[in-house]
């Protein structure tokens, strides 16, 4: 099923940022969000991941197919590796976690403590929870920051495989992945101040 964005304008804290976004994310896809750093685009993803809602417009074949990876890593730190995706793995339907070690060259790291691992590895271990959740859309938030070049290109790799499945991606990055995908840059979309009914009141 494929996602689609229509008219789609959204806010942060309660400022409106991006409107009259249209665009659709089919099966087997990847697009690559871009813009100056503020513009939107972590807003835009928490709204269509549900984490808040849109001001106006519609997202149709969003729910409960995504998967939402920002900025915080979604680490139990007390919990090893393994036990970390035994815990997302049961929150998402109790897949097997061998692909996700696999892909992200965790074996080795398999029974250390989430909490002593360093950036690089709590990262990879943060995308291999995009794995074991089985949902089709993943939705991306810088998702290469404090990786090393070999990460990326597992990740990349993790992503292509993800594609060749079936499933998408929408990527917020300013780094070329090597993937085969569409760009939308944000930069057009953003929100029109809005008009003041009396541009003198705040003088009187």
């Amino acid at each position: 099923m494929t996602l689609t964005v229509t008219d789609l304008a959204i806010a942060r804290g309660g400022i409106p940022v991006l409107e009259g976004l249209n665009f659709a994310l089919a099966p087997g896809r990847a697009l690559i969000l871009r813009g100056p750093n503020g513009a939107g685009k972590t807003t835009l993803l928490r709204t269509l991941a549900g984490l808040q809602p849109p001001l106006a417009g519609r997202i149709e074949g969003a729910e409960d197919r995504i998967a939402y990876a920002g900025h915080s890593d979604g680490l139990k730190p007390t919990l090893s590796v393994t036990e970390n995706l035994m815990f997302w793995a049961a929150v998402f339907g109790g897949r097997d976690i061998a692909p996700a070690l696999d892909a992200f060259a965790l074996g080795e790291l398999a029974e250390r403590h989430a909490g002593n691992l360093s950036a690089g590895q709590k990262r990879r271990l943060g995308l291999a929870r995009l794995l074991v959740t089985g949902r089709p859309i993943w939705m991306l938030d810088e998702p290469t920051v404090s990786l090393d070049r070999d990460a990326v290109a597992m990740f990349a790799d993790a992503v292509r495989a993800h594609l060749g499945q079936g499933g998408s991606a929408l990527i917020a990055t300013h780094i070329d992945l090597g993937l085969e995908a569409e760009v939308l840059d944000v930069g057009p979309y953003r929100a029109r101040p809005a008009p003041l009914d009396d541009p003198d009141g705040d003088f009187l």
